[in-house]
């Protein structure tokens, strides 16, 4: 199972789903047409702003670490942050939010620790360039890596219950290595869960 197959069997049908950094708007379009749910987006970059509203997904304009006090608690039964959380300022207070407004959330993020990241980094002795991590170092918009222990530690000290998780590989499948020891086999997590 990939990565859009687990969150359409997360989100229920019907749902209200707002989408932090939704990018294209890629899942919202999914979520619409295939569960029938009720979505909006809030993204920063106007070419896939653009991108939303050609194809008919309400979408805001705004920056997510600039606060998000404009949603009210639990205004959204899902909210979505896709490869977000590490590109943000303050992950810790995002993922705070991101909680208090949806009655559940789900969290996907670029693992780190992941085997091949290591390798890349101790044999070449630079930022390694991965499929999660796709771009030069002085390149990216990541600011905040972490590993999924990182990730799993700061949801404990956070009182943030982790419902479900599901972890995978670099082609973005669900993988046996993944599941046994995923922090050295997952190259992407993603995490269920709630306040």
């Amino acid at each position: 199972m990939d990565t859009i197959e687990v969150i359409k069997k997360w989100v229920e049908k019907n749902s209200e789903v707002l989408d932090l950094g939704c990018g294209d708007g890629e899942i919202l379009k999914i979520l619409s047409s295939e569960s029938e749910s009720t979505v909006m987006g809030v993204e920063i970059n106007q070419e896939d702003i653009n991108s939303c509203i050609r194809s008919g997904l309400n979408v805001i304009q705004q920056n997510i670490d600039e606060g998000l006090e404009n949603f009210g608690d639990k205004s959204f039964d899902v909210v979505i942050m896709s490869q977000t959380i590490q590109v943000l300022k303050e992950p810790k207070k995002a993922l705070m939010e991101v909680t208090r407004i949806g009655k559940e959330s789900i969290v996907t993020i670029p693992n780190f620790g992941f085997l091949s990241t290591r390798l890349s980094l101790l044999f070449s002795g630079k930022m390694p360039v991965t499929g999660s991590l796709p771009k030069n170092w002085h390149e990216t918009d990541n600011i905040h890596l972490c590993t999924i222990k990182d990730f799993e530690i700061l949801c404990n000290e956070s009182s943030i219950n982790i419902i479900e998780k599901r972890f995978f590989d670099s082609s973005g499948n669900e993988s046996l290595l993944a599941k046994i020891s995923p922090n050295l086999f997952a190259a992407t997590a993603m995490y269920k869960i709630s306040q």
